[in-house]
This record gives structure tokens, sequence and C-alpha cells, in this order.
């Protein structure tokens, strides 16, 4: 078998898509009147020409492999879209799970295409050889500490100030925050952001919604505060903290990591891949399962303001890489390092428990992490069932039962969930907090594929 040759099924192709509008335009493009000179290669590309509105047909270029450590997929189209895949990419992995009939296979790629393949793996030779003839660590230790240094004085700068204002509008009464508005909290956050502690900015934006979010608001607002507190607490004693904890709270304020430790490779099964979008940044959060390793790991990827983050994986499909571990945050979070094979089918599924051992994990989670809003965990045998106006996943032998966050229930996913179970029960991989379970992938009870609920 060649390395392409397992094509991947439409869901797993759907699963790239960076929305929902993304995925009902892509959908309308797999099918093969729009599209001409199809092909692709044993080397893992696929391309076409796709006609649009103008006269001159869009040309789009996929790389379903990679090589020589460069991530892929990846995609290349002269379309105008800022979005990763674009609809023309969709359509033609779509066209492509078609099988052969619909794209053939052993083609030599056309100039246009082989060109920006070529250009990519030259690119990615280049860095790993930048990379392996490079020095460990900076250029110049001596003035990276005085970074650092400088940018800790800003951040507890920033911190004791941020102490002082919630002090301010505790002694003040929490109702003097819905009297204030959201310019206080706004004002606090760029305070934060000149002080160069972005998770602490975040935070503070996140208080300002509190006010407006229906009844019980000040019991809400209160918790939070606490929160950030402890927060500031930590990040002005963090010489007294433990190691692991220290490598928290610097995260949490917004200090960037890097990954320490050997990589580790395994075959890691992509769980789940959503978005998360504020009117700066959009970040990409990826879920993967280590089949020999048993280890949950999280990919973070950027994008700027109104553009997808470019790290896009199927969900279902199994990943032949290495990952890299950051510290802090419980060890979830991780960077992709070589990948050896492009992502394929698999039979693997996640292992499971159920409803009374999710939460009893988010309680150990918080222990070594206070701030964690979940936790990554699957679900064996549990069925959605409704709950008055709201819906829950419960156990079908009985037991417990998890709500659905709020979030949840307003997805389509959440019908694409209960049209999955029909009833009987199914395998959940989602994130479960303090608001309750949100689903993020289902599978069957019997054989089939992922479903993506998010």
């Amino acid at each position: 078998m060649t390395q392409q040759g397992v094509r991947w099924s439409v869901d797993q192709v759907l699963a790239l898509a960076p929305d929902s509008a993304s995925r009902k335009a892509g959908s309308k493009l797999g099918a093969a009147g729009p599209w001409s000179a199809a092909g692709s290669s044993r080397e893992g590309a696929v391309w076409g020409l796709c006609k649009g509105s103008g006269s001159t047909p869009y040309r789009t270029v996929v790389d379903v492999v990679g090589g020589s450590g460069a991530p892929a997929p990846a995609y290349k189209c002269s379309c105008p879209s800022r979005k990763f895949p674009c609809k023309h990419a969709l359509g033609l992995l779509l066209l492509w799970s078609g099988g052969e009939a619909s794209v053939p296979g052993e083609r030599q790629a056309p100039d246009w295409a082989e060109e920006w393949l070529a250009a990519r793996r030259r690119t990615q030779d280049e860095r790993e050889a930048a990379r392996a003839g490079s020095p460990s660590g900076p250029a110049d230790p001596e003035a990276a500490l005085r970074r650092a240094e400088r940018r800790a004085e800003r951040i507890t700068a920033g911190a004791t100030d941020l102490e002082e204002r919630l002090t301010d509008l505790l002694r003040a009464g929490l109702a003097t925050a819905e009297q204030a508005g959201y310019g206080l909290w706004e004002e606090t956050a760029a305070r934060m952001v000149d002080a160069q502690a972005p998770g602490l900015a975040s935070r503070v934006r996140e208080l300002g919604a509190v006010p407006a979010s229906g009844p019980g608001w000040p019991v809400r607002l209160l918790e939070e505060c606490a929160l950030l507190h402890l927060l500031d607490r930590g990040w002005l004693h963090r010489e007294r903290l433990p190691d692991a904890l220290a490598a928290t709270v610097r995260t949490r304020v917004g200090l960037p990591s890097s990954p320490q430790g050997p990589p580790v490779r395994d075959d890691w099964l992509v769980l789940a891949q959503y978005d998360r979008a504020d009117p700066k940044l959009t970040t990409r959060r990826i879920w993967l399962h280590g089949a020999a390793s048993g280890r949950t790991a999280l990919l973070l990827s950027y994008g700027a303001a109104g553009r997808a983050p470019e790290l896009t994986l199927p969900v279902g499909l199994v990943l032949d890489a290495e990952l890299s571990a950051h510290p802090g945050t419980g060890g979830l979070r991780a960077s992709l390092g070589e990948q050896f094979a492009p992502p394929l089918p698999t039979g693997v599924r996640p292992p499971g428990g159920t409803t009374a051992e999710a939460t009893a994990r988010y309680g150990e989670a918080l222990r070594d992490d206070p701030w964690q809003e979940s936790v990554p965990v699957t679900l064996d045998d549990v069925i959605p069932v409704p709950d008055g106006d709201s819906w829950q996943l419960a156990d079908a032998t009985g037991g417990t039962a998890l709500p659905l966050t709020t979030t949840a229930q307003s997805r389509p996913g959440l019908w694409r969930l209960v049209a999955l179970s029909g009833g009987a029960p199914v395998k959940v991989f989602g994130e479960c907090g303090h608001r309750g379970f949100t689903p993020l992938t289902a599978w069957p009870a019997g054989p089939g594929n992922a479903v993506r609920l998010c």
C-alpha cells in the first residue's frame, strides 16, 4: 500500500473545516461538476482546477503527507479566501475521498502544483538544516535573561495594581461593578496588556461580562474575582511555589513556554478540533490521544483576527508523529514535531470511563491547576437524555449523569449526538468542567467512524 493508498472519508475531510460555513460551501464543491484536471500522486499531493465566477479557474493543491518534517495536511489555492482550508481545498479533498474514479492516482503533478510542493519541502529542509546547525539556547543568554527580568518586573507591577483594583471593588461592593459598566474592566485589561500579562488581561475582560450574565451574577463575579486574586498572589509569591505549580502560574499569567524533555513518538489519534475567537486572535485547540503512551495532549494553533489558524488535523484519523510536552497546566499542552506519515484512518478509540470518574478527574486536576476550566475525558456507554429544558449524558448502567454545558446545548452537534445514539449507548469525548460537559466527538457502539460534534 502506498502512502496515499487509503483515502479519507467524507466525515474526516469535513472535520478539517474551520467553521460550519466552510463545511457547507466545501460540500457543494465535492462533486465533479466544477472540477477539471484533478489528480493525485504517490507522494501524497492532490490537485485540481475549480471553476469559479471568473474566467480563470482556481488552482488548488493539497499536500496530505508532508515530508522532511513538514506539517500535513497543507493547502494552496489561488482564491482570495483567508481560511485554511478554503472551500475549494475541502471540495477537492471530498472529491478525492470518492476514490480513483473521481480523482485518479499515480499521476504527475502539473507544473503549478509541483512548484508549490517543491518550494514547501525545500523551505522545510532549510529550516531543519538551520536548526541542526544552530547552537542550542539563545545567542546572548545574558541579554535574554535581562529581557525576562524586565518583563517579570512589569508583570509584578501590573499584578500589584490589579490587587488594588480588586480590593477597591470589594470594599465598595459588587453592585458598583454593574453601575460602572464594561469600561472599568476594559481599562484594567489595557493596563495588564501594558504590563505584558495577556493572561491576566483576558481574565479581566471576562469579568466585565459577568454583571450582564443574568440572575446570580454577583456570586459568579465573586468567584471569578477570587480566582483572579489567587492567580495574582501566585505570581507575586511564585518563588515559594512548587516548580510545577509555578510553571502553571507563569503560563496562566501569559508567559510563553517552550517544550521540555525528549519528544514522544506515537500514533496520535485526533480526538477533536475546534476554534475559539476573540476580536484579536483565533485559537485552535486540537486534542490528541497516544495509542501506545495512553497520553492525552493538546495542540494550540493561532491565527490573527479574521484568519483561521493554519494547523488542521482531521478528527478520527491517526497521526504517526512526535510530540514534545510543555511545563505546567497538567502536562497536557504539547508541540507537534516531526510527522512520519500522513493522517490515516484507524479503528483505534480512546479508553473511557463513567460520568462519576470524569467529575473526580476534574476535581483532581484542580489541585494542580485551580484555574482549570475543564479537563479532557472520554465517557463510555452514555446516553443523551433530556432533563427538563436541558440535556445530560447518563450512564447506560445507571448511576450518575453529567449535565451538558449551555454552549453544547446551543450547537447543532447536540442533535448529531442524539441521532447517533438513537437511545443506545455511545462513546463520547469532550471537556468536563464546573459548567458541565461539552461533547466534542462521538463514536457509535458498533463499527463506525468518529462523528464531530463541534
